[in-house]
């Protein structure tokens, strides 16, 4: 026999673990079956976690047209560019970090695809005659979780009065007593107000 044949002839291991599987009592067979079921859910779990993750960086947020000027917007905001160095990225705004919020938040994202595909965004003219309608949804969504994503970074207990302005202090303080949520005070801090009716 040549040793070509006798490659071809030998099983692989996927070949004698499926055989193995088989060929034992029922009970073996099933438990096999579980494991390489664990194995393979551990793999999709992971598999789709790390790309949940890949959808939360900043390159891949900006890789759209549409999302061009909102990013130029935010590259002259303090949340890009500050004295202290702490870059917050659209992610960290538009995006929970508890599992399950997140996974919700990235389930309704495939609506904004849906207009980024239809066109809805994808010119300067029509980002500003949208501008309004998507501003207000974000806020909406910001001012039920209790701005979330700003206190992630932020918090009223952290905070040292005594290092803001005065008028920052009196206006913190009084948002504080009131149980006012960030988004309540603070639009536009990354991106462009939109234009206003009055």
């Amino acid at each position: 026999m040549t040793e070509q044949t006798t490659k071809i002839d030998k099983p692989g291991l996927v070949r004698r673990v499926w055989r193995a599987m088989w060929s034992t009592p029922k009970s073996l067979s099933l438990a096999a079956l579980l494991i390489i079921g664990g194995l393979g859910g551990v793999i999709f779990w992971g598999g789709f976690n790390t790309f949940m993750e890949y959808t939360n960086r900043l390159e891949f947020c900006t890789s759209c047209h549409s999302m061009n000027m909102p990013y130029e917007e935010y590259k002259t905001s303090v949340h890009y560019s500050n004295a202290s160095g702490v870059r917050a990225i659209c992610s960290d705004c538009h995006v929970p970090k508890e599992w399950t919020a997140k996974l919700i938040r990235k389930i309704k994202a495939t609506n904004e695809l849906w207009h980024h595909f239809r066109g809805k965004i994808n010119t300067p003219e029509k980002f500003e005659a949208n501008r309004a309608e998507m501003a207000e949804h974000v806020w909406e969504t910001m001012k039920a979780n209790d701005s979330q994503e700003c206190r992630n970074c932020h918090s009223y207990q952290a905070m040292d009065f005594h290092k803001q302005t005065r008028r920052a202090q009196e206006k913190m303080q009084e948002g504080l007593k009131k149980g006012q949520t960030c988004i309540e005070c603070h639009k536009g801090v990354a991106h462009k107000l939109p234009p206003r009716d009055d």
